[in-house]
């Protein structure tokens, strides 16, 4: 079963999500809170698969508390920002906390599901009305910087070629038909690429690869 954690300070929103999500059959919602803080001490407490995470909200935001939770566990939950908000603000606001997705409240009931189980999956996404644009946006607003000669010394070649077609937004099929190798091979590759890089999803390895100058804009 995957584990979720609810976070809205709107209890009719929780309590429709739970419903949602809990008529999938492999998802348990085992928490709720309605605010940041107390999204931070469930996390801890319960170790939620994934955390569904509203991002305005009285008594702490969703952001700040994605960071905390990311940056307080070893192995963090993965962080689905779920708001109204469509603006970019908020996009490079979710990616920049350490979110591993996000989609907006008035998506379909199996739109939410996927997500989920994408999430814990380990693959990151973006809601289908945000473009790649955003991302490569925001690896630019970033301080840019070139990955050291120690971290890609780490990559094989292969590696780095993966991660550079990940960037430019190709699926692993369609990264093994271009490299002419299997797609389980890819899935190898990526997982230990994103071991050495030090990311938890695809998401946040496209924005490492902009980043890092792996990917051009």
């Amino acid at each position: 079963m995957i584990r979720v954690l609810l976070v809205d300070d709107q209890s009719v929103v929780r309590t429709g999500f739970r419903v949602i999500l809990q008529l999938a059959g492999d998802i348990e919602v085992v928490g709720e809170a309605a605010n940041g803080p107390a999204a931070v001490d469930l996390a801890r407490r319960l170790t939620p698969d994934v955390i569904c995470m509203d991002v305005r909200m009285p008594g702490g935001d969703g952001l700040a508390a994605t960071r905390e939770i990311v940056a307080g566990a070893e192995s963090p939950p993965s962080v689905l920002v779920v708001t109204t908000f469509d603006l970019d603000e908020y996009v490079f606001g979710a990616l920049e906390a350490g979110a591993s997705g996000f989609i907006l409240k008035d998506s379909e009931p199996d739109d939410l599901i996927d997500a989920v189980r994408r999430l814990a999956a380990g693959h990151g996404l973006v809601d289908h009305t945000v473009t790649r644009r955003v991302i490569t946006e925001f690896a630019r607003r970033r301080s840019p910087r070139r990955a050291g000669d120690e971290t890609l010394d780490r990559l094989t070649a292969r590696e780095v070629d993966i991660v550079r077609l990940l960037a430019e937004g190709l699926s692993n099929a369609e990264i093994a038909q271009r490299l002419f190798i299997e797609t389980s091979t890819v899935k190898s590759h990526l997982g230990r690429a994103m071991s050495k890089i030090g990311t938890r999803d695809r998401l946040q390895t496209v924005v490492w690869a902009y980043q890092n100058g792996v990917a051009s804009y």
